[in-house]
């Protein structure tokens, strides 16, 4: 370790110069956490050379072009997430502002399946009064439920700008998915395995091969994304997935394959009302897709 940060090492860490290492990390560089904390830049960088200087560690390694966190800032940020969702938590306890009450949520099925629980974790340790009824389904279909079945909010994806488009939370890749040690026949045409129509995956999935010239024939499909996912795991079908819904047996083709980019999945929250406990609600998934690392996309 480089003596110049041990000896400037401090015991205390400041939950401030905290919050702007998560919202650098988080927004994927200076200027944009600097927005998004209403700060300059200048000021988020002596944010973190302090907050360097308190560790002892250096915490980001930066280029022209990128910024990783070092082995230090990757356990610090861990930290820091914890500490920032705590102080939020004793706050909100404190005030008396936690959230009572029944919260009507919908959500795609690729959300339910992975980053649900990491939400009702966070939420509840905020909020251990509430109660939420859950609907699964297409985001699409559940967008036109909304109203008339009185979904607080809606939890779901879309691979391109609509007037429709929500709160955005974050954006990963789609990428197309089939079992791990297998390739699809060059020759023939590209089985794939898709939800039914109005689904946004499938819809991407179909415009991208479209343009691209290449031949598919509908192999498997299945309302479920388990069924999806199966299909590709057995070799049966080819089938579109956000990149964290990747999982040991599959492996990701692309143009070394003769398949297409795909464009990014989006998600968003869509409020029927923003209330306290929507709000919340929303944040606690935010906090998760920023443990997870997503990112928002600056141009959204």
């Amino acid at each position: 370790m480089d003596a110049s940060w041990h000896a400037s090492a401090s015991p205390t860490l400041d939950i401030v110069l905290l919050r702007s290492l998560l919202e650098v990390v988080d927004a994927g560089g200076f200027a944009l956490a600097a927005q998004n904390l209403a700060l300059t830049p200048s000021a988020i960088s002596g944010h973190i050379k302090r907050l360097e200087q308190s560790a002892g560690k250096q915490l980001l390694t930066r280029t022209t072009r990128s910024l990783e966190l070092t082995a230090a800032g990757e356990v610090l940020y861990r930290y820091a997430r914890n500490i920032v969702d705590l102080e939020r938590e004793a706050r909100a306890t404190l005030n008396g502002s936690a959230i009572q009450g029944r919260l009507k949520l919908g959500v795609s099925e690729d959300f339910a399946g992975s980053w649900l629980p990491q939400v009702l974790e966070t939420f509840q340790r905020w909020h251990p009064q509430a109660s939420i009824e859950l609907k699964v389904g297409i985001t699409s279909k559940l967008l036109r439920r909304q109203a008339h079945e009185q979904i607080d909010v809606i939890f779901g994806k879309q691979c391109a700008r609509t007037e429709a488009d929500g709160e955005l939370l974050w954006a990963e890749p789609l990428v197309w998915a089939y079992a791990a040690g297998r390739l699809p026949d060059a020759q023939q045409a590209l089985p794939l395995a898709l939800f039914p129509d109005s689904c946004v995956y499938r819809e991407a999935a179909l415009l991208a091969l479209a343009q691209a010239g290449r031949a598919w024939r509908l192999a498997f499909e299945s309302s479920s994304m388990a069924g999806c996912v199966a299909a590709a795991l057995s070799g049966f079908a080819i089938t579109p997935l956000a990149a964290s819904q990747m999982r040991e047996g599959l492996r990701t083709l692309g143009l070394a394959e003769g398949l297409p980019a795909l464009p990014d999945a989006r998600f968003h929250a869509f409020t029927r009302s923003k209330t306290p406990a929507v709000t919340a609600l929303v944040d606690a998934v935010r906090s998760a897709g920023q443990r997870n690392r997503f990112k928002v996309s600056a141009t959204s």
